[in-house]
């Protein structure tokens, strides 16, 4: 049974989960969720994703959700196939990776997927943007991506000369940000180093407009 990905086309989480399942070369059905309709609130797909959020997997009936855990299962699964080392297994390597996925989770997506919020996706819904909330999320952004430059100087990825899932859950965000005119990447010659590399990947190219 082909495994199913239940999503919104666009949506950054289901992107995220997207991309991975193309480095892996894993086929895969989409369910596109009406997000805009509220069909995620429904209880059809509450009754799988309870938190009413975008995307789930159904995995010839395992049922999971989070895009970065999702991500990890994926990885595991199908290790043998697609691109190598998204999550190293020598225990150096792979505590090295880890560093890295906490680095995207608590230095990286509170500020941006903030900044996505506040000047695009507030709007979309009819909301206004928190202007003094928007300026000290893109200055503590900035300050972030200042320790990525020193990451990067001394390394290719965030965990090392190995591209892993760290770098590639980046991806949805980073390309918002972008979009909404927040550029903190071009300034910093390493990080823009870095982001043009992970931006230029087949699986990137593959889903960066939906999937």
């Amino acid at each position: 049974m082909v495994l199913k990905l239940i999503g919104f086309n666009t949506s950054t989480c289901t992107l995220r989960v997207a991309v991975v399942l193309k480095e892996k070369n894993v086929p895969f059905e989409f369910t596109h969720t009406d997000l805009v309709g509220g069909a995620h609130k429904a209880p059809a797909f509450t009754a799988f994703q309870p938190f009413g959020q975008v995307p789930y997997i159904d995995d010839d009936g395992f049922i999971l959700y989070e895009s970065r855990a999702i991500a990890r299962y994926i990885t595991a699964k199908y290790a043998s196939q697609g691109t190598q080392g998204l999550i190293p297994t020598d225990p150096k390597a792979h505590a090295l990776f880890e560093q890295a996925a906490s680095i995207e989770t608590s230095n990286f997506d509170p500020f941006a997927s903030g900044l996505a919020w506040e000047l695009k996706f507030t709007k979309m819904f009819g909301g206004q943007t928190d202007e003094a909330r928007a300026a000290t999320l893109r200055a503590t952004l900035k300050s972030k991506l200042d320790a990525y430059e020193v990451i990067l100087s001394k390394q290719k990825y965030l965990a090392g000369n190995e591209v892993t899932l760290a770098d590639l859950f980046h991806l949805p965000y980073g390309r918002v940000i972008l979009e909404i005119g927040v550029d903190e990447f071009s300034s910093r010659p390493n990080v823009a180093r870095w982001w043009k590399d992970i931006t230029s990947r087949p699986s990137w190219q593959a889903v960066k407009d939906g999937v």
